[in-house]
């Protein structure tokens, strides 16, 4: 397996395409756009440039993970030789079904297909294809070159040969993939964005302000991020889909996402990506002091 397409050239899917492509694996990297496709490759370039400047890769090495990679923006174009197909779109499942239908009908037979998704149902996806056995869920964490956790998730139809398979390449990308079973939230989100959502709600109560709330969490739980920031970096827009994934799936309130939540995604503000969440990122090196806080 050394073809690899990746879908999505966002935060997430640049990151999955640098890791792959910093592996030795070909990449083809996909979006619907020229624009979006030249700010992951952007993205990639300058996280390899922090690389070789705390000296843990070469510039020879930056020049061949970048060369292993190549640009498209038609979905057959991009999966016709790939051995796997990893799909990293916006966490929706409208979108996620559609493109699952498309890839299924573009890609060779043997192809796998993956879902990066975060919280969306991996047999709802495999549904929408004719391969329910060859679907399964690689839930990558951010940031993806350095985080080494990833979810694989099982659909009920998915193969053990393929579950396999998915968690030796996992290793091989020098990862520790923990297979987990299809809930909603899987393990990961199940806990994490029920404790971010009730950081939210101490605040929306005023228990405590932003910056007090963080430290408890920072200071007293030896969390690297409080809550606030973390639901800042991941996006707020994102923790609001995938709590309305896990209520719509376990018809539980304590899943409810808290109103100040809601608010603030209508308001458009989003977190690091918008410029503005519980924190101002407005000057661009606040935003990037925060991504350099994380990456330490």
């Amino acid at each position: 397996m050394k073809n690899v397409a990746v879908i999505g050239a966002g935060t997430m899917g640049n990151g999955i395409a640098h890791t792959f492509a910093q592996s030795g694996f070909k990449v083809q990297l996909i979006d619907i756009s020229e624009a979006s496709l030249k700010r992951g490759m952007d993205t990639i370039s300058k996280n390899l440039d922090r690389m070789v400047a705390k000296d843990k890769i070469t510039e020879a090495d930056k020049a061949e993970t970048l060369g292993n990679i190549t640009t498209y923006t038609s979905i057959p174009e991009g999966v016709e030789y790939a051995s796997l197909v990893v799909e990293a779109a916006t966490e929706n499942i409208d979108l996620k079904l559609k493109i699952f239908k498309q890839l299924d009908e573009a890609c060779p037979e043997d192809t796998i297909l993956a879902s990066n998704t975060s919280s969306i149902s991996i047999t709802q996806i495999a549904a929408a294809t004719s391969r329910p056995e060859m679907v399964i869920g690689m839930h990558f964490m951010n940031p993806v070159p350095i985080m080494k956790l990833v979810e694989i998730i099982r659909g009920y139809n998915t193969s053990n040969e393929v579950t396999s398979t998915i968690m030796d390449l996992s290793k091989q990308l020098g990862k520790v993939p923990t297979e987990v079973n299809d809930y909603p939230g899987f393990v990961a989100n199940r806990i994490l964005m029920p404790m971010l959502n009730e950081a939210i709600e101490t605040l929306y109560n005023g228990v405590a302000g932003v910056e007090e709330i963080d430290t408890v969490m920072k200071l007293g739980m030896a969390h690297p991020m409080g809550p606030l920031q973390l639901a800042d970096f991941i996006g707020l827009d994102i923790c609001l889909s995938i709590l309305n994934v896990m209520y719509d799936g376990f018809k539980n309130p304590k899943y409810a996402p808290c109103p100040l939540l809601v608010n603030m995604v209508m308001a458009g503000k989003l977190g690091v990506k918008s410029g503005e969440g519980f924190y101002d990122y407005s000057e661009s090196r606040k935003a990037d002091k925060v991504s350099s806080q994380f990456l330490k």
